[in-house]
């Protein structure tokens, strides 16, 4: 008899699902236990690090798991052989370790770790729950990789003395003792922070495109052969005498360089540039044909995922996680935290069978494409996100209600599994016609035009892109036009976009801050301390957030700079891959770091938070402007304590009314900053709904 230990019990049913129905079971017979997560780790109510000691970690059995624990040593006691199955990463890693140890498999004497003499226990790693690769895992036992366990356990100390050595220094700075520095997600907010004063810092300048709307009778359609007598041709205007009207500007920002266009057309010479046009006469001076292959993306690592499944259906990094851990442990998809490109031999001669089957032969390819990572971290062990099976989404859930799977779930899959296919699909074969248009004047207009000849990977990945470009009119070199009309865009110069989720992860990522399996958390942090708030789907800092930002970054400069934060997390990785000391890590970190506390801890100046005024308090007269509080933002009079008159802040829908009983519609938010909609009359009417879609 064995004993399996998963995290969760979703795992443990699909474990148990793969064992009654394989024949392996009658050999062996096995019992799934889900320790519910972690079962040990540092206390809450202290450091717990005994830094004279090699940074000791005090660690200790969380509180509510006793009940675990002790089902966990009876069950050992019963089965003859321990078998560990949590998730493959550090995280499910340092799960297994500290359940071995709570069984009294391991030797604990940090730093050193190991097992004790004579007794061993099986670990089994595997990239998908399905009975194959169960099986495989059943079959090839591993022991715990420790160097693992000491990578996640140096990023928890990391966290710890951070969090917990720079949060009394804010209460004491600010009064506020709710308030709390983190090592990574300051990092996180400093983006937000510097991108919020780089754009109050931006110049905004009112610009000009020309279009012009050209034809001649009888242009050919290449697509379907046929002439038609009126068929025009928008076309933009680039130049004046071999001059470019277009100009590029690059300025240097806190996340590198950013790169805007304007045109040297303004208020003062558009309308005489548009007469001149409208009294010149023109000809085709050039046609460039070219026939172009376009390539699918590679499949989705753990960002790309959270990137796409924002841009596409407005999931945030926290429900694109929750939703892809579901799908994982239902054994739909592969292992989700992944930074890799890499596709097995399990997927990719399927999946060629599968496209030859479903859209032809020319669809597929004669080997597989694979695909090289940009990531310096990447694991080349694991594997993309991608199905299990070769399921199309109407196929894979049937008949699975159990765990409710939803409509978000089916959304998740499809972007998955279309991604996956489509990397081994052919190529799209691209045909650009680029014409360009002279005035006997030397103005130079310009059109660019696509045709899809062989839409290939676009079948799956993007058929809306193949149907709206199936025709292009193909001018003749010499030939003379005429210009029907013209028309212009007042534009402004544009300023550096703020950050969304998709954009602040990949930034995170293309400077090497936090992993793709931390994003979600430190997005999450950042909203519930009320250091950001959103205007729309774009992060924008507070008052408090931009101070605390601004004194952290400015007293602490080398530990939330961009390139000390990536290196700590090249760092860990080197102690995972047994590259590096975990206790030289530590020290090359805290020695610095003590030095610039005890410096802040000897400054007795305050730290003071602009509050914007609000309005007039209607009970004193007084100053109304933003609070926060650890349960959000807050209208209060400025003269608190005399005054205690406090309002909510309240975003009404527009448009919108309570389906119930007519009201306004309005944002509100729950504890843990999940947005949800509410009437205006509350709590006259307490109808709510997390989504405006079917009202």
């Amino acid at each position: 008899m064995a004993l399996i230990i998963v995290e969760s019990p979703t795992k443990a049913r699909t474990f148990n699902y793969i064992l009654k129905s394989t024949k392996e079971n009658d050999k062996n017979n096995y019992f799934v236990f889900a320790s519910m997560g972690h079962i040990r780790d540092l206390p809450k109510s202290r450091i717990a690090i005994d830094y004279e000691h090699d940074f000791k970690p005090d660690l200790e059995p969380i509180l509510n798991k006793e009940k675990v624990i002790t089902q966990l040593k009876k069950l050992a006691t019963e089965n003859q052989e321990i078998i560990l199955a949590t998730d493959q990463d550090r995280e499910g890693e340092a799960i297994s370790y500290h359940i071995a140890y709570i069984l009294g498999y391991i030797d604990e004497n940090w730093p050193s770790i190991g097992f004790k003499k004579g007794l061993t226990l099986k670990r089994i790693v595997f990239h998908e729950i399905t009975p194959k690769a169960l099986a495989e895992a059943l079959a090839n036992p591993e022991t715990l990789r420790l160097d693992l366990v000491k990578a996640q356990m140096a990023r928890r100390i990391l966290d710890r003395v951070v969090g917990y050595e720079l949060s009394p220094l804010l209460w004491k700075k600010t009064g506020k003792n709710w308030l709390s520095a983190g090592r990574v997600q300051t990092v996180a907010l400093r983006l937000i922070v510097e991108r919020e004063k780089e754009i109050k810092a931006f110049t905004t300048e009112e610009y000009y495109q020309i279009f012009g709307e050209f034809f001649k009778s009888e242009i050919r359609n290449t697509k379907f052969e046929t002439n038609s007598n009126v068929q025009n041709i928008k076309a933009k205007l680039i130049s004046k005498d071999e001059i470019a009207y277009e100009q590029k500007t690059t300025i240097k920002l806190f996340a590198g360089d950013y790169v805007y266009t304007k045109t040297s057309i303004n208020k003062e010479n558009v309308e005489s540039i548009k007469q001149d046009c409208l009294n010149d006469k023109y000809k085709v001076l050039d046609v460039e044909e070219s026939i172009a292959p376009r390539y699918p993306m590679p499949p989705y690592t753990t960002s790309l995922l959270q990137q796409d499944a924002y841009y596409k259906h407005g999931f945030s990094s926290k429900q694109t996680m929750r939703l892809a851990q579901d799908l994982y442990e239902r054994g739909l998809i592969t292992y989700h935290r992944t930074d890799s490109f890499n596709l097995s031999a399990r997927f990719v001669f399927p999946a060629k069978e599968y496209i030859e089957k479903k859209f032809g032969k020319e669809y597929a390819l004669e080997k597989p494409r694979g695909f090289r990572t940009r990531s310096k971290s990447a694991q080349e062990a694991h594997e993309a996100i991608r199905p299990t099976k070769l399921l199309d989404v109407k196929v894979a859930f049937k008949g699975k209600k159990e765990g409710k799977l939803t409509t978000n779930h089916q959304k998740l899959y499809t972007l998955i599994f279309n991604r996956a296919i489509a990397t081994q699909m052919k190529e799209a074969s691209i045909k650009t016609i680029k014409t360009t248009i002279i005035s006997d004047t030397k103005y130079i207009f310009e059109s660019e035009q696509q045709q899809v000849i062989f839409d290939g990977f676009l079948k799956v990945f993007d058929p809306f892109y193949v149907n709206s470009h199936q025709t292009i009119i193909k001018l003749e070199k010499g030939v003379e036009i005429k210009l029907k009309s013209l028309e212009e865009k007042a534009l402004l110069s544009k300023a550096p976009p703020r950050y969304n989720e998709a954009s602040l992860i990949r930034i995170l990522e293309e400077k090497g801050i936090g992993r793709p399996s931390t994003y979600a958390m430190i997005i999450t942090l950042i909203q519930i301390k009320n250091y950001t708030e959103k205007d729309g789907r774009y992060f924008i800092p507070t008052s408090i957030g931009t101070s605390i930002c601004d004194y952290l970054s400015v007293s602490f400069p080398s530990l939330f700079d961009l390139s000390y934060t990536a290196s700590l997390e090249d760092g860990l990785d080197k102690i995972a891959n047994k590259e590096e000391d975990y206790i030289k890590l530590l020290k090359d970190f805290y020695i610095p770091f003590k030095k610039e506390l005890e410096i802040q801890k000897g400054n007795d100046s305050m730290l003071s938070i602009s509050e914007d005024i609000k309005g007039v308090c209607p009970e004193d007269g007084g100053n109304l402007i933003s609070r926060f509080s650890r349960f959000g933002k807050f209208i209060a009079c400025a003269n608190y304590p005399k005054c205690k008159y406090t309002k909510s802040i309240v975003k009404v829908v527009k448009n919108r009314k309570c389906p119930t009983c007519g009201g306004q519609v309005v944002v509100k938010f729950t504890k843990s900053k999940k947005r949800f909609y509410g009437c205006g009359n509350y709590p006259k009417c307490k109808w709510s709904a997390w989504s405006l879609a079917k009202l």
